[in-house]
């Protein structure tokens, strides 16, 4: 399997499974919060803020796609790399209010980590290609 095909197959999972997290902190926000690691989370009226969540997960999931869709593949290696801030600072947030360790770093950060893997895949993508136009024009 190609460098190219597993960015790819990344890619679409990543932005399937956030939109699939977000659509799920909209519909049904007190259920799915349970997953994020925090010890407590806010109740009646403040119930809003998991809906932010829920928007700005699908909202990534989205530009995911839509990136991958328009075939623009370094500048959504260099999106995946500022999004895999996202769940480092998801971590972060669980760990500074006496959250789950565990969900921190095994969900959070290992999200994190393949963001980033991917992010940095998509860019290798491009330094390879451009690598091989290069020695194919020498050669020419």
């Amino acid at each position: 399997m190609t460098i190219s095909r597993i960015a790819t197959a990344l890619s679409l999972a990543g932005g399937a499974f956030i939109i699939y997290v977000g659509l799920s902190y909209l519909i049904a926000p007190e259920a799915t919060a349970a997953g994020f690691g925090l010890p407590a989370w806010p109740t009646g009226d403040a119930v809003g803020f998991l809906n932010v969540k829920g928007v700005r997960d699908v909202a990534t999931g989205i530009v995911i796609i839509a990136l991958l869709a328009t075939r623009q593949r370094f500048a959504l290696g260099i999106t995946m790399l500022a999004f895999a801030l996202i769940p480092v600072g998801d971590m972060i947030t669980v760990l500074s209010w006496n959250g789950s360790t565990a969900t921190a770093f095994g969900v959070h950060g290992f999200t994190a980590a393949l963001v980033a893997l991917t992010g940095a895949l998509l860019i290798r993508e491009r330094r390879t290609a451009t690598a091989s136009e290069q020695r194919v024009a020498v050669a020419v």
